[in-house]
């Protein structure tokens, strides 16, 4: 049964308010985010998780305030965004309770409604129409949320008696016990996995840029490194609907170029974090944590580079375990070069590489592909925001400038200035 017809006025004004919100969808998104991660603070030590879930987040305010902005005089059909499923496969294939999926969405909603009020306070004002607009308005977002709800928890049920008693769901498991320290045999924790626990290993963390369906594509990818680094067989589990999780034998890294190599014919968004070399049952746990935390520090970068190996981001990983005081150490190690601007970036870079090279200029220049005047006056213009000469305390700017260059905007000062 359909409800009353609402009034043409209230339909327009809902609208207006829509297209509002969705101007400032982005901040709305970080803040449901930072919500979520709040209530459930393991979602946000995983970046694969975090991206499914912004994802989600973004989908379904952009679904439900379009839905507003077609002025409709009924709701129309709720068809759930796809990424609204994705996410709940993930919390089904992680174990986590399905409760977590309810108490997000009502952290989502809640915050939701907050931004909707303010818009519509500014839009209605005082007047006659406000209660009414928020009466229509409070029914139609509760009906969405409601749907979508009821829809995401029925397939994440589904995921779960589906992997039940299955091959995924063993192994899945078995990895988890490995991961969580617990007590389990070697020897038969390695058969179920048709994988030998009592050699080292070295771990990989393969995800994709943009985020998206794309589990087939780093599947590939990551048998495409383990033959290029002749090790075999791989051990992967999938992460989420855009992150695999993968491990395979070995006592020292491939080449980095015979694994930059292997990636030409994988999918060009895809990404890498390749763990340290690390022995027995221990070393599986150490050497994915170690390309899970880089995941971390690199998921969200567009720009960072398909393979990154752990010798070439420990340093990084190990002062940026607090990114907000990373943050706050490179604002007050760089000063004005700490500014997120393409200008402080130049001279972030000219100094990094300068101080890399031993201050020699030449070399300097032909890494930057510039001329050397071009990187002493550069240098010099950075040393005077500086205050200092960079060699007075060359650890902590060196170390500044690394994790400037690795984090990027996480790390740095707004762009005004």
């Amino acid at each position: 049964m359909s409800s009353p017809t609402p009034a043409p006025e209230l339909v327009e004004l809902m609208g207006r308010v829509a297209e509002l919100m969705l101007d400032d969808l982005d901040a709305v998104v970080a803040e449901m985010d930072a919500a979520e991660i709040e209530l459930t603070p393991m979602v946000g030590a995983d970046a694969a998780l975090v991206a499914d879930m912004s994802a989600s987040n973004r989908a379904n305010a952009a679904r439900l305030l379009t839905i507003f902005t077609r002025r409709e005089a009924q709701l129309s059909d709720i068809d759930v965004p796809p990424e609204a499923l994705d996410v709940a496969r993930t919390v089904a294939r992680r174990g986590l309770d399905l409760d977590v999926i309810f108490q997000s969405y009502r952290r989502g909603q809640n915050i939701a409604w907050r931004h909707y009020l303010t818009h519509a306070t500014r839009i209605a004002g005082t007047g006659p129409l406000l209660v009414p607009l928020l009466e229509l308005s409070a029914q139609r977002m509760f009906a969405y949320v409601d749907q979508v709800v009821a829809r995401v928890i029925s397939v994440a049920q589904r995921e779960r008696e589906e992997i039940l008693g299955g091959a995924l769901a063993r192994r899945a498991e078995v990895i988890r016990l490995l991961l969580d320290g617990a007590p389990i045999d070697s020897r038969r924790a390695g058969e179920r996995l048709g994988y030998d626990l009592s050699r080292s290993h070295i771990a990989l963390v393969l995800w994709s840029t943009p985020a998206g369906e794309v589990q087939g594509a780093l599947e590939s990818a990551a048998t495409l490194l383990a033959r290029a680094a002749g090790r075999r067989p791989l051990l992967t589990l999938a992460a989420g609907s855009s992150a695999l999780w993968a491990w395979m034998s070995g006592d020292t890294l491939p080449a980095i170029d015979e694994l930059r190599g292997s990636l030409i014919a994988a999918h060009p968004g895809i990404r890498v974090a390749v763990g340290p070399p690390r022995p027995g049952i221990e070393g599986f746990r150490r050497s994915h944590e170690a390309a899970l935390g880089m995941h971390n520090l690199l998921a969200g970068q567009p720009d960072a580079a398909r393979i990154t190996l752990y010798r070439d981001l420990e340093v990084t990983a190990l002062a940026a375990q607090n990114p907000s005081r990373a943050a706050e150490f490179v604002a007050d190690t760089l000063g004005p070069l700490a500014q997120d601007t393409p200008a402080a970036a130049r001279l972030r870079e000219t100094l990094r590489v300068f101080l890399e090279e031993a201050e020699n200029a030449p070399r300097a220049a032909a890494r930057l592909h510039t001329h050397r005047n071009t990187v002493l006056q550069r240098v010099a213009r950075a040393t005077e925001l500086l205050g200092h000469r960079p060699g007075e305390r060359r650890l902590a700017v060196e170390l500044a400038l690394e994790i400037a260059h690795r984090l990027g905007a996480r790390a740095l000062s707004g762009g005004a200035g």
